[in-house]
């Protein structure tokens, strides 16, 4: 088994990367769908259904099975020997990866929080949580890519 996966390492890799672009396409979006949600739709209009819906569907389609996906390429090729465990990038990157998740699921959250008409943000405090996903990016991308440390 392990010399079919090795085999087929790179599709792996390439998975991996996919998903991860799909996810951060959504990480990026669905803030930003906030910040016009909280800023243009009253609470119950026709325009505050249709923002749910399209809140809704960005991660049920697209973040959710893309965030899944990731993850198991990720562990695939970790059980396949692809991270240094000595190495403080691999570190970096782990680190930055639970952060990319926790910010999905507070993202998640904040969404229930509009289809139950409960959201106490404002458009600010979305357009300053839309950077968090960023920043994670370029801790996970210099970490892998240049390996500083």
């Amino acid at each position: 088994m392990s010399d079919l996966l090795l085999s087929i390492y790179p599709w792996i890799k390439a998975v991996h990367i996919m998903a991860v672009i799909a996810w951060m396409a959504g990480l990026f979006y669905l803030p930003r769908l906030f910040v016009y949600h909280v800023e243009r739709a009253a609470v119950g209009s026709e325009l505050d259904q249709t923002f749910q819906i399209m809140e809704e569907k960005l991660l049920r389609v697209i973040m959710n099975p893309s965030m899944i996906v990731a993850w198991i390429a990720g562990l695939i090729m970790i059980g396949l020997g692809a991270f240094d465990w000595g190495s403080v990038w691999a570190w970096i990157k782990i680190v930055s990866v639970i952060a990319m998740t926790w910010a999905h699921m507070w993202m998640s959250k904040r969404r229930k929080e509009f289809v139950s008409g409960k959201n106490t943000r404002s458009g600010r405090s979305y357009r300053l949580f839309n950077e968090v996903p960023t920043v994670l990016m370029i801790f996970i991308v210099v970490a892998v890519v240049v390996r500083p440390f």
